[in-house]
Formats: structure tokens, sequence, C-alpha cells
């Protein structure tokens, strides 16, 4: 079995390293730039199963590689980010200037903070184990999955995926548009076998997704 699992291409919010949980943004000129990208990079795999939260810029950016692919998206709302709480619609520097005490964490390390009216790194984990599940019970042995979602989300999905409660891979950043790969045979763990694989940029870059 194997997992490709895509963060959403760049959004406005991104660029200026703004929280955006649960807040619905949507994919920014690069962004849009970067999911046709994707599309094009991944057109010659086969997926039995493509699933999406279904916040709009992973539904977009999932929607373009589903058209290339050949694979309707299915929206999946547990694969939705991290909520960030009173931080969302905040940057790092507004937040560590509000609550010192984060001024020593990195932003790209949601393990480490639980945001007021937010949820834990462990309540992602906790939602995000079942959807593996599910996706897992309805693969053959050979089959493959497309899963696009979001950066906090990810790193919870390599936590249950790889068994573990502290691994290296957890605090790498994972990039925007950025595609994981996970190869196993339905058991814990999985076998994590490339991070931050990014698609080289197409030419036409200025033509807006439909």
């Amino acid at each position: 079995m194997e997992l490709v699992c895509v963060r959403h291409g760049r959004t406005a919010w991104n660029a200026v390293r703004r929280f955006q949980g649960r807040t619905d943004v949507p994919l920014d000129d690069e962004g849009q730039a970067q999911a046709r990208a994707l599309a094009a990079h991944l057109s010659g795999e086969h997926f039995d199963i493509a699933i999406a939260s279904d916040l709009g810029r992973a539904m977009a950016t999932a929607s373009a590689i589903g058209a290339a692919c050949g694979i309707a998206i299915e929206p999946e709302s547990r694969l939705r980010e991290m909520r960030f709480g009173v931080w969302e619609v905040l940057t790092w520097d507004e937040i560590v200037t509000r609550w010192p005490q984060y001024a020593e964490l990195s932003p790209v390390s949601p393990r480490a903070f639980v945001p007021e009216d937010g949820e834990s790194f462990d309540e992602v984990a906790a939602r995000i184990a079942p959807v593996l599940a599910d996706v897992t019970a309805r693969l053959a042995p050979t089959g493959r999955a497309l899963i696009v979602s979001h950066a906090g989300v990810m790193h919870a999905l390599l936590r249950v995926a790889l068994a573990q409660r502290s691994e290296d891979a957890l605090d790498v950043a994972l990039l925007p548009a950025s595609i994981l790969r996970l190869s196993g045979d339905g058991s814990l763990p999985w076998e994590l076998v490339r991070v931050n694989e990014i698609a080289p940029p197409l030419a036409d870059s200025a033509t807006a997704l439909p």
C-alpha cells in the first residue's frame, strides 16, 4: 500500500506566516500555480482513493490533482487543519508578543503548544488515526491513496503512521504544496519514503485555476 499525502498550495496567509487553522483562506496566485504543478507532476500516478480536507484551499489543490489523475475527490472533514483558537488570524510574531512563554518554541512544531480554544496535537492525532484506519481498510494490498490536507494534519498523520510519539520527521517544516510518501502493508508502523517532494513549476503559472 502507498499513501501520497499532499499539503495544499500556498495562501496569502501562508506567505506571511499567519495562522489559518479552520479559517477558510483560498489559494493565492502562487498556490494555484503550485496546484497545477502538482497535478502535472502526479498525472501519471494511479490512485484508488482520493480524499481531502473540505476546507477550500485543500479542496482546490486536490481537485486539480484529481482532474489530472481521473479520480473524484472525497471531502473529509476530519482532515481539517488543527484548530488554533485565539491564534487564528495572528502571525507567529504577534503570538509570541502576546504570549511570550512561546518565544522559544518553533511555529512548525504544533506538538509544543495548545492555543486557547484550540486543539492539542494529541487531539489532532486522535481524529486522524481513524481516517488512516478507514483508508487502510478500503485499500487492496497494492492500493494507493491520495490524501490532501494541511501541515498540522500531516504531522499528526506521521505520528500515527510511524507509531511513535517522538520522531525527527515530525519536526520537519512541511512546505506548501509538498508531497509526503508512505508505504506499508496496512499495519503500523508505515515506512516513510519521502518528505517535502516538490513538483517543478509550470511555464503557464500565470493562468488561474478554473
